[in-house]
C-alpha cells in the first residue's frame, strides 16, 4: 500500500507538470503573449503535437483556446484517475472529471498568484527587465491587472491593485475550487490540490 501511494504521488506530479505546461499555453493565448518570446515558442512547440489536432476540431474563439483548456482538464482528470487506481480507491468518471476541472482552475489561480508575486518583485528589483521570463510574466498578469487599475488608482506612485487581485484570487480559490472539490467528493478531493 505504501509503494502504491508513493507511485500515485509520482504519477500525480508528472500529470501536474503536464497540466501546468498546457495551462500556461492556455494563459499565454488568453493574454496574447508575444509569440516570438523563446519561452512562449518552447511551450507552443512542446504542446503542438497534441494541441494542433485538437484545434482542428475545437478552434480557438478569440483569446479562448478551448483545445488547450480541454487538454489540461483531461490531463488532470487522467492523473487523478491513475493515482486513484494505484492507491486502490474508486471514484466515478463524473467525480474524476469534476476533480480535473477543479485541479485546472486551481492551477490557473496558482499560476496567476505566483506570476503576480514575481511581477511585483521584478518591479522593485528590475523594473526595466528585458529577460524573456520577465516579459512573459508581465504579459500574463497585465490583462488581470489592467481592469483593476481602472477602479483602484495608485496612491503617490504606489499601485494597490495587486492587493485586490490577490484577494480575488484567494476568494475564487476558496469558493469556486472549494465547491468543485466538494462536488467531486472523496477520495478525488485529496488529489486535486496536489
Amino acid at each position: 500500500m505504501g509503494m502504491g501511494a508513493g507511485l500515485a504521488s509520482f504519477i500525480q506530479l508528472l500529470f501536474h507538470l503536464a497540466t501546468f505546461i498546457v495551462v500556461l499555453r492556455f494563459l499565454m493565448h488568453l493574454s496574447k503573449a508575444d509569440y516570438f518570446n523563446p519561452i512562449t515558442q518552447g511551450i507552443v512547440k512542446a504542446t503542438n503535437p497534441v494541441i494542433l489536432p485538437m484545434q482542428a476540431i475545437l478552434r480557438p474563439m478569440g483569446r479562448l483556446d478551448l483545445a488547450s483548456l480541454l487538454l489540461a482538464i483531461l490531463l488532470k482528470s487522467l492523473g487523478i484517475f491513475i493515482a486513484l487506481q494505484l492507491s486502490g480507491q474508486l471514484a466515478g468518471i463524473g467525480s474524476v472529471f469534476v476533480g480535473g476541472v477543479a485541479g485546472v482552475v486551481k492551477t490557473i489561480l496558482d499560476l496567476y498568484f505566483f506570476a503576480l508575486i514575481i511581477s511585483i518583485i521584478l518591479s522593485w528589483v528590475a523594473p526595466q527587465a528585458s529577460h524573456p521570463g520577465a516579459l512573459l510574466v508581465y504579459q500574463l498578469v497585465e490583462p488581470l491587472m489592467a481592469p483593476v487599475r481602472k477602479f483602484i488608482p495608485s496612491l503617490g506612485g504606489l499601485d494597490l491593485s495587486p492587493i485586490f487581485v490577490f484577494l480575488g484570487i484567494n476568494l475564487l480559490s476558496n469558493v469556486l475550487v472549494g465547491i468543485l472539490v466538494q462536488m467531486a467528493g472523496m477520495p478525488v478531493a485529496r488529489f486535486v490540490g496536489f
